[in-house]
Parts: C-alpha cells; structure tokens; sequence
C-alpha cells in the first residue's frame, strides 16, 4: 500500500495492536495517523508538527484537509480549547428509530441488579437475526458508552438460540439508551494526568457455566480509555480469585498503555 510505504519511510511505525494506527516519536513530540480507507485522522501533542504532515501528504497523494475532526465513523467529535467530547448520540438516537422503541418506557439502568439469563430458558424463540441485529448495534454503541458494556456483553452471550427474556434483555438496554442517547466521554486537558484502573466482577455470574464476569476501565485524567467487560476464560474457585484475576486483565491493559 503506497500510504504504507510512505508513512513508514517517514519514519512513522506501525502500531502492533492496531494495522491501522501509525506512530512517530520525536525528542519531545508524539504523532499519531489513523489510516481508515481512504481517510485520515491526524492528531499529536505539537501544532506544527501536525500542519507539517499535513503539507507533505498533501503535496505527494491528491487530498483534502478537511479541518477539525467533527464526525467519523458515527463517532460525534466535539472539541473546545481544553475539552474534546465524544459521543455517538446521532447514531444512538438512529438505533431506537430503527426498533421502533421512540416511544417506549425508558429505564434507569440498562439491566436490573442481580438480573440472571440462561441458555436453558423455557422461555419461546425469537427471531434470531433480529436479535444478533441488535446486539450488533449495541455493540459498535459500546465504542463511546462503557456504561452499557456489562448489559451488552452479558445479552451477547446469548446468540446463537435467544429467547423472549434474552430479547426483553436486550429491548431493556435500548430502553435505557433512549433516555440516554447524549452520553459520551468527555476529555479535559490536563497538565498532569493520571492514569487510573478500576476493576469489578460478579463472581460465578454465569448460570449457565459458574464462569465469573469481569469489568474493568481505565482512565487517564479526565476521560476512560479503555474498558472491556467480558466472561473469564477459567471458572475461579472463590470471589477472590475472581477478583484477582479481574485486577491481572486490568493491569495488563494499563501497563500497555
């Protein structure tokens, strides 16, 4: 790919964890491009070094500055001098028109404390692409909404054969996000940031298999940055080991960032 080729003779690398991410450090800067099809995100730490890039990608491929990040991908980006807010409210907003829930009663929470689901229900089939259809959406929803990850990952492990509880499950998230579609994260510039992890888990929160569920996010200054919820690999034998293991995944995640 000739931006490959490019970028990396430039001495841009490019990230292991991500194709799509290049990096180049300086003695005191950071650059980052986002290379998404025939787009690009362009960010760092330094204003020149940003327009510079911009000039020489301009003068060797045929594009257009584009100005200001604003929207990307369904990602809305709302930026000030200190703060940058981002939010998926337009595609939140898209996804309960889609499911007819405009009217709906909205929720509190996107899932009841203690609620519990099984494979085993005795509850009716439902329409299983419509269902995956959903799930799919409340998942990309996830990009800017970590307080559905938990809801959102606890219905998706329910698929493959889903029943009528599994989708009053997953209408319940779409319920709370309908009251709720202007959430997002909100960044502000700091000049000494911290970088935080939180950890939580709801030991044996399978019934199916006894397996715990675990959730963590991390954050740094203002805003999250990373965060996952999802069902350990191994069953733990206590509510400590759970936790335990739930602190490993999270440290993990913060000493790669």
């Amino acid at each position: 790919m000739k931006i490959d080729k490019y970028l990396t003779d430039h001495g841009f690398q490019r990230s292991p964890f991500d194709a799509n991410l290049y990096i180049k450090h300086t003695s005191d800067d950071i650059l980052f491009v986002v290379v998404y099809v025939d787009d690009l995100i362009i960010t760092g730490i330094s204003a020149p070094l940003i327009r510079g890039i911009k000039q020489a990608l301009c003068s060797t491929f045929d594009m257009t500055d584009l100005g200001l990040l604003h929207y990307c991908l369904g990602v809305e980006v709302w930026q000030t001098e200190n703060n940058i807010f981002l939010s998926q409210s337009k595609y939140a907003r898209n996804l309960v028109d889609r499911f007819r829930m405009q009217d709906c009663k909205l929720a509190t929470t996107p899932m009841e404390p203690g609620f519990k689901l099984s494979t085993q229900s005795s509850s009716p089939l439902v329409d299983e692409t419509l269902f995956k259809r959903l799930v799919g959406s409340l998942i990309y929803l996830t990009a800017t909404r970590h307080d559905i990850s938990f809801a959102v990952n606890y219905i998706s492990c329910f698929m493959s054969a889903p029943k009528a509880d599994h989708w009053i499950a997953a209408k319940r998230v779409l319920r709370y996000v309908s009251g709720t579609p202007d959430y997002g994260l909100l960044y502000t510039q700091s000049s000494n940031p911290t970088l935080s992890g939180y950890t939580d888990f709801d030991w044996a929160g399978s019934v199916d298999d006894r397996k715990s569920i675990v959730g963590y996010v991390c954050s740094l200054g203002s805003g999250a940055v990373t965060w996952t919820s999802k069902k350990q690999q191994a069953m733990t034998l206590s509510s400590t080991e759970a936790e335990y293991q739930g602190a490993v995944t999270a440290s993990c995640e913060v000493v790669w960032l």
